[in-house]
């Protein structure tokens, strides 16, 4: 909701919350097959799109989700070598996915081309390696494609979704993690964006047992601060057959290409477990 002030307001109802930016100016509006897109210039984060009313990137903080959805993932695989995104239409996450030298292919799968259009447009420094000969943007439907694809024929999946609603909420369930487990080489990883662990622990919960149920025996939550997401506090939870305890520490410390926000120590101490969460986590 936008007030007649010019301030942008998120509103939780169900935590009794609210996160605002002052705008400038609203700059594209359009309702998609999938969804309504909005991109506005703010007063201090940039410019920040929004999708069905919830707020998805801005300039300022996007490095710290897209830093941490990549990074972490990547060298916590032996040798990633393929790798898919599910979603990221904004680019981001395929962006930090191909710093990586041993990667060989990334495709990008995203229902909705036009958020990448517009991002191309709007935020063109997230979208500067589309061009990159590893790079293949496809949009289709997510699910679909990991339902069809063969099996053992990627090493890392990323999944860098919206909340769990509406196109999104169909990869949040056993059938899509059975399918990537499937399609999953050898230490093979799946990363899932899963929402605060402040206001949503029952879901994250809720996602470690369906992972299990589906057929992965290690499952892992990392957490990071995103100011622009509900509470401020985000995570990212981890699913494989291989243990994820450790990481490639010396090429993560020794890393070809700048970062922001990740480093050996962000790595390390973004899977400490608060006591909330290990106690929500007990029974699983």
């Amino acid at each position: 909701m936008i007030d007649a002030s010019g301030w942008f307001s998120e509103v939780y109802p169900h935590h009794g919350s609210a996160f605002s930016l002052k705008l400038k100016a609203k700059l594209h509006e359009e309702q998609t097959p999938f969804q309504k897109i909005e991109i506005y210039d703010t007063e201090w984060f940039g410019k920040l799109m929004i999708i069905d009313g919830c707020t998805m990137v801005s300039d300022r903080d996007n490095f710290l989700y897209h830093e941490m959805m990549t990074h972490p993932v990547l060298y916590t695989h032996p040798d990633p070598k393929r790798v898919w995104v599910i979603g990221g239409g904004d680019c981001g996450s395929l962006k930090e996915v191909l710093k990586h030298p041993e990667v060989h292919q990334a495709i990008q799968i995203e229902i909705d081309e036009r958020v990448t259009r517009l991002a191309e447009i709007h935020f063109p420094d997230l979208c500067s390696s589309n061009q990159d000969e590893r790079a293949e943007l496809l949009f289709i439907d997510g699910i679909q494609w990991v339902r069809d694809a063969a099996d053992q024929s990627v090493d890392v999946i990323i999944v860098d979704s919206t909340d769990p609603v509406g196109p999104a909420e169909g990869l949040f369930n056993e059938a899509f993690y059975r399918d990537c487990l499937r399609c999953l080489g050898p230490n093979g990883i799946l990363v899932q964006q899963s929402e605060s662990p402040l206001f949503h622990a029952d879901l994250m919960a809720a996602m470690h047992a369906t992972m299990r149920k589906a057929g992965f025996t290690n499952t892992r939550s990392f957490l990071f601060p995103q100011c622009l997401y509900p509470s401020g506090w985000w995570s990212g939870t981890m699913a494989s057959q291989s243990a994820l305890t450790g990481f490639r520490e010396a090429d993560a410390a020794g890393r070809p290409f700048e970062t922001a926000y990740y480093n050996t120590e962000i790595h390390q101490a973004a899977f400490a477990t608060p006591v909330f969460l290990r106690k929500r986590f007990a029974d699983l």
